[in-house]
């Protein structure tokens, strides 16, 4: 492999303050690295011992690390332990009293949840699924606005050993029907709809849509939470509201132990292939994972009030509001609205109102923000605040500047991490109390996190060129395979190429000083507004048009949203102009949009009577890039089956 070039040069350096140190978990960077010296000398020691301290086990383990069927690797696995009693039950006796949840609604309505209520209220939701057939290893698919009843109901799943996997609330009915066949789904849990900036959005027909497609069969129950009062379709035989099924239900539920390996949840991702891969995570290292990044790269006090504005539909969502936060007793906002209602404020007013301490937030949103009121944060009191976090895709520079000096006003760390999906919990990022940060790097590896940088062959990537991110050893929160597709899991994340590393897919460099810079992905997912999607999914999505003969899809930068979507499309007919072109554009945003989701939708369709091909049939996707950069195309095209198309796809319709 050509080694990368990065084009990035970022020489400011902002070191923790002296007050900070002082006061941080990890306290210096002699500490930090003690830790990953102790990680290097024993590696399974290392986490075993963070293991028994920081789990509450029922069962012991005695094996740390089994890598006989490498590389679906086992973590602690004769241990037996239960994820919900980890988050809930052992802090009833100290903390039971102590606000676990503040929860904001669309409107602004504030309602705070302590410990022992929401025990309570986990406990009860756990009898109301187990009531309904749900046991041990069962799978429930959650379709949920951003709200108490969606920590509660994971909580709930984890509690019975049911396996839960949670669909982002802007999903389609297609995206949820895949995701319900796949893991063969037998109940649902879901709202009437949800509130977003002043709106109510409907979530159950969706559910409904999804539902009458042939392969739900296994679908026995529709549980329904009442969040907005809109009128609903009702199949008396199959539906059964949220507020019924539960009533009378006991609020004590004794927490099914299971093996540290067992499923806690499976969580759909994009793929470079159409169809979603099911992340399957485990159940003690996974928690592990999240407990440990919350304390080193959030420096956790148990004064906190932490802030993740994650939906819990993504990765985010569970390690930093579902299991992370709760599995270390902390105090925690949950928020149902946007950022940008009632104005661009509300982020900052909510920080004010809640003195909110550890703000951890996506550098989509910070852009969006800037750009709507660049100095509103001053005319809030943000002096609550102590630690910043981004994540979802690397930060560009200047809005780590903005988002330091204006929101943090120059006194708080930023937290720039680096994970997937798939890693379960943060892999790169700075130590607050330890770790200089320089903006738009993540940093430095964790403890225990054996980073690095390779060529394809898996030889190191000299001085400071590009190259592949690979994590050399196993850690206990990584993807244990894709569900009901080990091969897919061990072809992509551990290919052949490679002397048993795991493939992160994303190209980095490292600087003279070791930090990790995130250059972009190797293959064709796209990154918009922190949201991963997989070009061929979009692809496919626009071929089931029957209008629609071929398309390629490629990203192009975004000011906002990292990356924005343009789609090169071949009609069945001939190649539309004018006002037609228009209005197939508007056809198969909105096509997109059902078969996928709004966020999938192309931010610009351009129209040509073929695609850049080689003579051997391969779409030439870089050339598709540099016409949506606008670039000019000065590389050799006469490898080109059609070279006069370039011309031809120049032209955009937004």
């Amino acid at each position: 492999m050509s080694s990368i070039e990065s084009v990035l040069t970022e020489n400011r350096v902002f070191p923790p303050s002296e007050a900070f140190v002082k006061n941080a978990a990890v306290s210096g960077m002699e500490a930090y690295k003690a830790l990953c010296a102790q990680a290097e000398q024993d590696y399974t020691g290392f986490w075993a011992n963070l293991a028994r301290e920081e789990i509450t086990w029922q069962k012991p383990f005695t094996q740390t690390l089994d890598e006989s069927n490498a590389p679906f690797y086992r973590w602690f696995h004769d241990g037996k332990l239960n994820a919900s009693y980890n988050c809930l039950d052992r802090h009833l006796a100290a903390r039971g009293d102590k606000t676990a949840i503040i929860f904001e609604a669309d409107d602004g309505t504030v309602t705070k949840v302590t410990y022992k209520e929401l025990h309570q209220r986990v406990c009860r939701f756990a009898n109301t699924l187990k009531a309904q057939g749900v046991g041990l290893g069962d799978r429930v698919i959650i379709y949920l606005p951003m709200s108490v009843q969606a920590v509660v109901a994971m909580q709930a799943c984890a509690r019975i050993g049911a396996i839960h996997s949670v669909v982002f609330g802007g999903f389609s009915a297609k995206s949820l029907h895949e995701r319900i066949t796949d893991m063969g789904a037998k109940l649902v849990v879901t709202a009437d709809g949800q509130f977003r900036g002043g709106k109510a959005m409907p979530l159950k027909p969706a559910v409904d849509d999804a539902l009458a497609q042939a392969g739900c069969e296994g679908v026995e129950k529709v549980i329904v939470y009442q969040r907005t009062g809109g009128e609903v379709a009702w199949n008396a035989s199959r539906d059964i509201w949220w507020h019924d099924a539960e009533a009378g239900q006991s609020d004590a539920c004794e927490p099914e132990w299971v093996d540290a390996e067992h499923p806690l949840f499976i969580l759909y991702t994009s793929g470079s292939t159409g169809k979603p891969k099911g992340v399957q995570h485990s159940t003690a290292g996974y928690l592990l994972g999240a407990i440990m990044s919350i304390k080193w790269v959030f420096d956790y006090k148990d004064s906190d009030v932490f802030w993740c504005t994650a939906d819990v539909g993504w990765i985010t969502g569970h390690s930093y509001v579902t299991y992370g936060p709760l599995a270390l007793g902390a105090t925690e906002v949950v928020f149902e609205g946007v950022p940008t209602w009632p104005d661009a404020g509300r982020f900052w007013h909510m920080i004010e109102k809640h003195k909110v301490s550890v703000f951890y937030t996506a550098p989509t949103a910070i852009r969006s923000l800037i750009k709507l009121g660049a100095d509103l944060p001053k005319k809030y009191d943000l002096s609550s605040l102590r630690l910043l976090g981004t994540v979802g895709e690397p930060i560009n520079p200047e809005a780590w500047m903005w988002y330091y000096e204006t929101v943090g006003q120059s006194r708080c760390p930023i937290a720039d991490t680096w994970w997937q999906t798939e890693t379960g919990a943060h892999m790169i990022a700075p130590l607050p109390g330890a770790v200089a940060t320089k903006p738009g790097s993540c940093t430095l590896p964790l403890p225990g996190i054996m980073a690095d940088i390779v060529h394809e062959d898996g030889s190191p990537v000299e001085g400071t060129e590009g190259g592949l991110l690979v994590v050399k050893k196993p850690w206990p929160s990584m993807i244990r395979t894709i569900w009901g597709d080990p091969e897919r899991f061990q072809r992509g994340y551990y290919p052949d190429t490679l002397p048993g590393y795991y493939l992160a897919g994303d190209s980095a460099h490292k600087d003279n000083d070791g930090y990790f810079w995130i250059m972009g992905r190797i293959d064709d997912v796209l990154n918009v507004s922190g949201h991963r999607l997989g070009t061929m999914e979009i692809e496919s999505a626009l071929v089931a048009n029957p209008l629609v003969a071929e398309a390629a899809v490629v990203g192009k930068p975004h000011e906002i949203k990292g990356e924005s979507i343009v789609a090169y499309v071949v009609l069945k007919g001939a190649r539309p102009e004018g006002e037609e072109a228009k209005k197939i554009v508007a056809q198969l945003r909105d096509w997109v949009g059902k078969e996928i989701g709004p966020i999938a939708k192309p931010d610009e369709i351009r129209f040509g009577e073929n695609l850049p091909k080689t003579r051997s049939g391969k779409i030439m996707r870089r050339l598709l890039r540099s016409l949506a950069k606008g670039e000019e195309i000065t590389s050799d095209t006469s490898t080109l089956d059609n070279p006069a198309i370039l011309e031809q796809l120049k032209q955009a319709i937004s």
